[in-house]
């Protein structure tokens, strides 16, 4: 089966062929780079200059897809050479050969041949001049050096500069990636956020506007109808109000608008009285002292949270909300009836749950939600303990 020879790189037949006509034409002249006189001369003539000069060309074509095999061709060529009257452009060849074979050859290859070829120029000046004790048998060394030492020390210093410039280009890219990793994240969990704030500032009014247009609609007492109207409108014009902020937030390019929209603790009171005009009948202890603002705003939606899913699925019965500072950390506790319900509800999506377990995620609490047993029935019970220090200010809810 034949063996099949890489294909060479369109540069790479620019440089062998320009390689052969510069040598040709050397030849053509009678340039030579020794007099057929020398010693060790033992093909002279014009003639057998071009063997070497023509498999050295050829070795130019595999200088990338092949440097190994083009510098290991390349050294029996030049060896050819050295018995022949010789040609300046064979030897330029071959250092080309061993500049490529240590940049474009494995890693092996590139530490080991600059470290053979000095250890030839080092021998190169030391054997010859040990021999004939003469001067000018250091030539040979510094000839070995220039033509061996010196191409392969130059193409291990390039492939090392383009090798840390490959690494600096994946660590850069590497960063790019991680920035838009973080970003990506960044942006997830604002729109997160933004969810849990849309749904914990509108749930609670559609809520009641579900439920009392639906009691609109089924009862045929005008009075009744037209109480329930009132509670639509009141709870309309709350929404919307709710909703105008939240747009002012996500158009406001500042910056600076998280202290205008969280609400506060001490607006629990007018939440409640808000439910209570909704239809529950509810008790506040709030013995909450000062906390952080981020536990402040957690608490807050989740009385919020807790009020309105008590609208939509409690049964006619007390609601009690507790909010009190025990061991370093703030509890919320709000409880409800829990059963079957006649008065009309409003379907829930499930969201509100998420929404409270991920505020209390944000700041390492814990939350649980529930039926449990009591003496006055079976209640649906919403616990969650917020951690009050001094790093709960740099959380967000």
């Amino acid at each position: 089966m034949a063996v099949r020879l890489p294909r060479p790189r369109r540069f790479d037949v620019y440089v062998g062929l320009g390689g052969l006509l510069g040598g040709l034409l050397l030849w053509g002249v009678g340039l030579a780079t020794r007099p057929h006189t020398e010693a060790y001369v033992f093909l002279p003539g014009r003639w057998p200059v071009l063997p070497p000069l023509l498999v050295m060309a050829g070795c130019e074509l595999l200088r990338r897809t092949a440097p190994r095999a083009a510098l290991l061709t390349g050294t029996a060529a030049l060896v050819l050479d050295t018995v022949t009257q010789g040609n300046l452009v064979t030897i330029l060849m071959y250092t080309d050969l061993m500049y490529a074979a240590v940049l474009y050859g494995p890693p092996a290859s590139a530490h080991r041949i600059p470290r053979i070829t000095g250890l030839l120029s080092l021998a190169g000046i030391v054997v010859p001049f040990a021999v004939w004790r003469e001067p000018e048998a250091l030539l040979l060394g510094v000839i070995i050096g220039v033509v061996a030492f010196g191409p392969a020390a130059t193409g291990l210093i390039v492939r090392n500069h383009r090798d840390a410039a490959e690494a600096a280009r994946l660590r850069a890219e590497q960063t790019a990636l991680l920035a838009e990793m973080d970003r990506t994240q960044a942006v997830t969990a604002e729109r997160a956020r933004m969810a849990r704030e849309l749904h914990d500032m509108v749930a609670n009014h559609l809520s009641a506007i579900a439920i009392h247009s639906t009691a609109a609609l089924s009862l045929q007492d005008p009075k009744t109808s037209q109480e329930a109207l009132r509670v639509i409108r009141e709870n309309s014009v709350a929404g919307l109000a709710e909703m105008r902020r939240l747009i002012g937030i996500l158009r406001d390019s500042s910056g600076d608008t998280e202290p205008v929209a969280a609400p506060t603790l001490d607006g629990l009171g007018a939440l409640v009285e808000n439910a209570r005009a909704n239809g529950l009948d509810i008790t506040l202890d709030a013995a909450h002292g000062t906390v952080p603002a981020p536990v402040e705003l957690a608490a807050y939606r989740i009385v919020q949270e807790s009020l309105t899913n008590a609208l939509k699925h409690a049964r006619p019965g007390r609601v009690a909300v507790a909010l009190a500072r025990q061991d370093g950390g703030l509890t919320v506790a709000v409880t409800s009836p829990y059963g079957d319900r006649d008065q009309p509800s409003a379907p829930g999506s499930g969201a509100g749950l998420i929404g409270m377990c991920e505020r209390v995620a944000l700041l390492d609490g814990t939350f649980e939600a529930g039926p449990e047993d009591s003496p006055d029935g079976k209640i649906w019970a919403v616990r969650a303990t917020l951690p009050v220090h001094d790093t709960a200010e740099g959380d967000t809810a």
